[in-house]
């Protein structure tokens, strides 16, 4: 077998490693959690992510003590940084919801109850400037981010900032909104999760801009992982379930698609998978997998079946 930089743990091997770490989550509490068209269950709860939340403690608990030995050595009093967690994957493959219940789950440990998520949706440009370059169907290719502004807020995040204000992105206008802000006030850990924020670029290639990634600011990174296959399934399915929620909202920018028949709606979830977010996943998400600290292999059915942790 070819050596790997990762160790393989099954889901019954991953499982074990839990060891006395308690559910603190109800059913109730996962019912608001879940995203659309999501199936995560209590026990995907116990097996997956309460082993991954003791490792994070572990790492964030880690992380504090060396920063405490530091101000030791400075005898200085600085304010600890927040510990930041990366969370990538495709879209319809379900960080967000891995995302949310992470956020909770890492919130009822004693020594980092304040835990923030930031979605880097909010730092796509507005819909009007993607319209004047010509780029607005390549949303959620690097080039639709403000790349600057990301960088920016990585960065006043892990110099201590009092507070920062993150602008909020609307799934039913398709847009950002204006005058509408997240608050970030120095959380013990932030979360941040999007598509492409293990990207690093070519700092050989643009010597002069662009020096810093958003990969240089996470403490620790996660992959949510399934075979295409599966994803292209689930977004076809995530459509048809929008289509009678979401979509029905006269104010949604995807309203024209409220009325498809199924056939209809089969047909354009296909196209718009086949012609964005596929070549996406493929050219600039999937490519930055294993640069991940951890990563989460979902099966057809979308639980985890395999989580592979990269070697210290």
């Amino acid at each position: 077998m070819a050596l790997s930089r990762y160790q393989r743990f099954t889901r019954a091997e991953w499982a074990r490693l839990r060891a006395d770490t308690p559910l603190t989550l109800t059913e109730d509490d996962l019912t608001h959690l879940r995203g659309l068209n999501e199936r995560v269950s209590l026990d995907e709860v116990a097996e997956i992510y309460l082993p991954l939340s003791r490792l994070l403690n572990l790492h964030i608990g880690a992380s504090q003590a060396l920063h405490g030995s530091t101000a030791a050595f400075l005898n200085t009093k600085m304010a600890k940084p927040p510990f930041v967690i990366g969370l990538a994957g495709s879209v319809a493959v379900g960080k967000s919801t891995t995302a949310r219940i992470l956020r909770t789950l890492l919130a009822r440990w004693p020594n980092h109850p304040h835990v923030d998520l930031v979605a880097t949706d909010g730092f796509l440009h507005p819909r009007r400037v993607l319209e004047e370059r010509g780029i607005l169907q390549r949303k959620g290719f690097p080039e639709s981010y403000d790349l600057r502004a990301l960088i920016r807020f990585l960065s006043e995040v892990k110099a201590g900032r009092a507070e920062l204000a993150v602008p909020v992105y609307s799934h039913l206008t398709y847009d950002i909104e204006p005058d509408h802000f997240q608050a970030i006030r120095q959380p013990d850990v932030l979360i941040v999760e999007g598509l492409n924020i293990l990207q690093a670029g070519d700092r050989a290639a643009r010597p002069s801009r662009h020096l810093s990634f958003a990969s240089d600011f996470f403490d620790f990174t996660i992959y949510v992982d399934a075979e295409i296959r599966a994803i292209r399934q689930w977004y076809v399915e995530r459509f048809f379930a929008l289509r009678k929620t979401a979509f029905q909202d006269p104010l949604s920018y995807f309203h024209r698609y409220a009325d498809l028949t199924d056939e209809e709606a089969e047909t354009v979830a296909t196209r718009i998978w086949r012609e964005i977010n596929e070549p996406n996943l493929l050219e600039n998400i999937l490519p930055t997998r294993d640069r991940a600290n951890l990563i989460l292999e979902k099966g057809l059915d979308h639980t985890v079946q395999l989580v592979r942790l990269r070697k210290l």
